[in-house]
């Protein structure tokens, strides 16, 4: 019989922790002793918490000091706008953990898909904390890193649809851990895959033991129970050998007869002949049961023609769905060929460090079938996710769209993920629109609750845009009100929106009768602003 060693060192720590707290609230009561009481009963809860998973020093990050004091607000660059038709996409320049937090007001449950590519943590400066590069001095390396992900992973869970997917690249040096942290986040139930992905090919000396030509791509499902069948669809080439179609999709026929296999017994041809042995006397196996053949042949399934004058055996070998994704990853891309696609869409080389090809994302994309689903990706990088997304709905007719965000670190947002959408948008002609965001903070201490609902207010329009995938400026179609005094001008003024279609009206807004009737009469349909916009100045 095995003996839980832990278990009852804990259980003999807990009982000592009874006897102290016993013997204090025996002595004079005073404010020491509610303190040691209160610290007795943190430490309770240690010694009760996590028995199995991942441990780790917990750390803060500056960017939690100003979330601390201050609200995040999105501000658009104007003149960075990209109007060229199609679905709206968003790039949001700033700390990704301020960006998901606003996104949890506006996408919280909506976001189909979320690939990511965070810092792998190597030691060899990939990795900032607090504006200082980590490396393999500090102590607490592993530490940082897992407190830096895994809060963002807490809220990229929130936005995931039920049936929503993430993927997570990584390498060797943090793959352990952020396969707990996932297990912790996601539940390990909802584990899908831990691929790996041939990111060079070739031989390679650069390193002292063993050449490394691998990462991982972490599968997760928020609710693995919710998600379809994930089948790739085949190629032209593939497809166009199922040349025949009926009701029931495209086929082709195919021989019944197979060289091996446990399904024997005899078929009648139509005069009689019987097929049973082949030419050598040995007896013939059939593709499935004799049940299974005889309902074929009667559904049209199956048939039995001559063929050079000789009794054969057709099916209709039926066009799949798809093929099912592998979980070795060796067609898809390299490393090399992500620098390529950089070089030649810039005309230099050294823009981004490893950035993924593209082929690589379009491919994780494909898993889900759906080809109007929204796409997240809050380690932008390079912008290679938003390329991605693009060309997949330029080849297959997808009404995909995509929200990055990505820091400036050395101007890389605005240099190099704005640059490179623009200028695949314009080389490619792509039928999409982006809108660029900055974060922003508004500090919510030391100031009257009418200037900071004031300021809050200027930012509301943000997020409506944000959610709703639309553009307010120059567009006629529709409009955005959000006090009383907007609301009378814009009720006094209605004939000049001759084109509105549509008002988004602030949630504690109230249209009189007389101005709804005036709206229905005009064709504009209300649309209310959520409640959860403004929760940082209900709180407040």
């Amino acid at each position: 019989m095995s003996t839980n060693i832990s278990k009852q060192k804990r259980e003999d720590l807990l009982n000592k922790i009874k006897e102290i707290r016993t013997f204090i609230a025996s002595a004079p009561q005073d404010e020491n002793t509610g303190n040691l009481l209160s610290y007795l009963s943190d430490l309770e809860k240690d010694v009760n918490g996590k028995k199995y998973g991942l441990v780790f020093e917990e750390h803060r990050e500056e960017i939690d000091e100003v979330l601390d004091t201050h609200t995040p607000v999105l501000t658009e660059e104007k003149e960075l706008f990209i109007d060229n038709g199609g679905k709206m996409n968003f790039l949001i320049e700033g700390d990704n953990l301020a960006s998901l937090k606003l996104l949890e007001k506006t996408h919280k449950g909506k976001i189909d898909l979320i690939y990511i590519d965070p810092p792998y943590n190597t030691g060899n400066k990939d990795f900032i904390y607090d504006d200082a590069y980590i490396d393999n001095n500090d102590c607490y390396r592993h530490s940082k890193w897992i407190s830096f992900l895994i809060q963002r992973l807490k809220i990229a869970r929130n936005l995931l649809t039920q049936d929503g997917v993430i993927f997570m690249s990584i390498d060797d040096n943090e793959q352990a851990e952020l396969r707990m942290i996932a297990d912790y986040i996601f539940g390990e139930h909802n584990f899908i895959s831990e691929m790996i992905w041939q990111k060079k090919k070739g031989g390679s000396n650069d390193s002292r033991h063993v050449a490394t030509e691998h990462e991982y791509i972490l599968m997760y499902s928020k609710n693995k129970e919710l998600l379809n069948n994930i089948f790739i669809a085949y190629g032209e080439e593939y497809v166009t050998r199922y040349k025949e179609k009926d009701e029931k999709g495209r086929f082709f026929w195919d021989t019944f007869k197979r060289k091996s296999g446990k399904q024997y017994y005899a078929i009648t041809c139509p005069d009689g002949t019987v097929l049973e042995k082949d030419e050598n006397g040995e007896p013939i196996s059939w593709l499935r049961s004799e049940k299974r053949f005889l309902s074929d042949l009667a559904e049209g399934e199956a048939r039995i023609i001559k063929v050079k004058g000789k009794w054969t055996v057709h099916f209709k070998q039926r066009q799949p769905e798809g093929y099912k994704p592998r979980s070795i990853i060796t067609e898809y891309g390299t490393t090399s060929d992500g620098a390529a696609e950089l070089k030649e869409l810039f005309n230099s080389t050294n823009i981004f460090s490893n950035p993924k090809p593209v082929k690589l994302i379009e491919y994780l994309i494909k898993f889900i079938q759906n080809k109007n689903i929204s796409i997240l990706d809050f380690f932008a990088g390079s912008g290679t996710t938003g390329h991605a997304v693009m060309k997949l709905n330029a080849e297959d007719g997808g009404n995909r769209k995509f929200i990055l965000c990505t820091n400036n670190e050395n101007n890389i947002c605005r240099d190099v993920t704005y640059e490179r959408i623009k200028r695949v948008i314009d080389k490619e002609n792509y039928s999409a629109s982006l809108k660029y965001y900055k974060v922003e903070y508004v500090p919510i201490s030391e100031r009257m609750y009418y200037e900071y609902a004031d300021e809050l207010l200027r930012h509301i329009r943000e997020l409506v845009e944000l959610e709703n995938g639309v553009n307010f400026i120059g567009n006629a179609e529709i409009a955005i009100v959000l006090t009383e005094e907007e609301l009378d001008d814009f009720m006094t003024n209605i004939e000049a929106y001759g084109k509105c279609h549509k008002l988004y009206m602030g949630h504690d807004l109230l249209p009189d009768e007389e101005q709804e009737q005036s709206l229905a009469d005009h064709g504009i349909e209300i649309n209310i602003i959520p409640d959860y916009y403004y929760r940082d100045l209900q709180e407040v």
